[in-house]
């Protein structure tokens, strides 16, 4: 297929077209109907600093924190559900394990209470506080969402 008057070989064009209209036949199918979508998800992710867990608005007057500490040796979980008024706490929670949590949840849940307010430690394991979210997530559904703060360089 030699071509005499020193343009592109015939073959080079006709690849060309094939590979044209199959870019165009593939941007026209509708995906398929039956196949599963993912379910994506995003998470609320705390701003996690030294008042990040204590400070409150002047118009939260009694609020639930759901506090998630680090590992310790002589704690057998990490979870602890705390009752805040005006930015203290008033009741020292004991820890609690994950069964208990959930219990406890769904009686807030049942008594028309606000969503607890996730406080995780700077410390805590990244499962503990994502379990924790997905209990708060189960009792009190809603728009999914994260927030995320730039870190600058501090060198």
């Amino acid at each position: 297929m030699q071509q005499t008057d020193g343009a592109a070989p015939a073959w080079l064009f006709s690849f060309v077209d094939l590979a044209f209209l199959m870019l165009i036949a593939m941007t026209q199918l509708a995906p398929d109907p039956g196949a599963k979508i993912p379910n994506l998800g995003e998470m609320i992710v705390p701003k996690v600093g030294a008042a990040a867990s204590t400070e409150m608005g002047d118009s939260a007057a009694e609020v639930w924190q759901l506090r998630v500490h680090p590992p310790e040796e002589e704690a057998t979980s990490p979870y602890e559900l705390v009752r805040v008024t005006d930015g203290e706490a008033v009741d020292d929670g004991a820890r609690i394990e994950a069964e208990a949590l959930r219990v406890q949840l769904a009686d807030l849940k049942a008594g028309s209470l606000a969503k607890p307010m996730l406080a995780p430690h700077e410390d805590s394991r990244s499962q503990d506080m994502l379990e924790a979210a997905a209990m708060l997530e189960e009792l009190w559904p809603g728009r999914r969402r994260a927030t995320v703060s730039r870190v600058f360089d501090r060198g």
